[in-house]
């Protein structure tokens, strides 16, 4: 199975500098998340379109990441998309509207605390959207904490810290 991973920044990506204290998007982390897993049957590849907050996006940035998920679908079986929790709302309501009948399933996941945290939940988020990308018929979708979310109507449950359907 082929799959592409977008990335775009937030928590997920974010590491710490231990010259002034401070988290930020400076690098994806993608690929040592996937490295720990055992995947021997996907082939993947990633294509890294922002390193940014998604506080910080703008609608040019997501309309790159609009088009980096257009010319995917048409090379890949899935396409992943790394993305900030905050606005990934946003994002994926974007691609529901733009790309009404997808190809592939199109997954977007995060993490509410980074990858280099002792307790992020970043493993857990990537390994089920992977396993969605094999499960679900093409649409878009938000897998994390153990759920998988069809848009549209997906958004950030602030008092849980999780996904729901509104």
């Amino acid at each position: 199975m082929k799959i592409t991973i977008v990335t775009t920044g937030g928590t997920i990506s974010k590491t710490f500098n231990e010259a002034d204290g401070s988290l930020r998007n400076d690098r994806p982390v993608i690929e040592a998340i996937i490295g720990q897993l055992r995947v021997p049957d996907l082939e993947i590849k990633y294509r890294h379109v922002l390193s940014k907050d998604s506080l910080d996006l703008t609608e040019a940035d997501r309309r790159l990441i609009l088009e980096a998920v257009r010319e995917e679908i048409d090379r890949a079986d899935a396409v992943v998309i790394a993305h900030g929790t905050d606005t990934l709302s946003v994002t994926a309501e974007l691609l529901h509207s733009a790309i009404p009948d997808p190809r592939v399933p199109i997954i977007l996941t995060g993490a509410m605390r980074p990858y280099e945290f002792r307790d992020s939940d970043a493993g857990q988020n990537v390994t089920e959207a992977l396993l969605a990308c094999r499960l679900v018929p093409s649409g878009v979708y938000v897998a994390m904490h153990n759920r998988l979310l069809r848009l549209p109507g997906v958004v950030k449950d602030r008092a849980t810290l999780t996904f729901v359907k509104r």
